[in-house]
């Protein structure tokens, strides 16, 4: 079927475009024809993803990203400077506790 604005049209024209009546729906003969023709009016399901690739995918953002950049460079300065890794850590439990969030509640 060609691309048309169906919302966009009076219902009469909706019908006689589709060759069916909006009261008496289609005949038997006329279900089988499309089945055939655009095959059964269903969804294709998609192959759901595991837990494990979802909380994955939370880090392919760009601001996760750099939060984690961020995180290696403090924690490189927070050695080299002798001060330790503490702003690291926080960042990456940050960046872990807000990836097992979304992951949880993205469907």
């Amino acid at each position: 079927m060609e691309n048309k604005k169906w919302f966009n049209q009076e219902i009469e024209e909706v019908e006689k475009d589709l060759q069916t009546n909006q009261k008496k729906g289609l005949q038997t003969e006329q279900v089988k024809e499309r089945q055939e023709k655009y095959g059964l009016n269903q969804l294709k399901a998609t192959k759901k993803k595991t837990l494990i690739q979802r909380f994955a995918d939370q880090f392919k953002d760009f601001s996760i990203i750099v939060l984690i950049i961020a995180a290696i460079v403090s924690g490189a300065v927070g050695i080299a400077e002798g001060e330790g890794i503490t702003d690291t850590i926080i960042i990456m439990i940050v960046v872990i506790v807000n990836a097992i969030i979304r992951c949880n509640t993205r469907i």
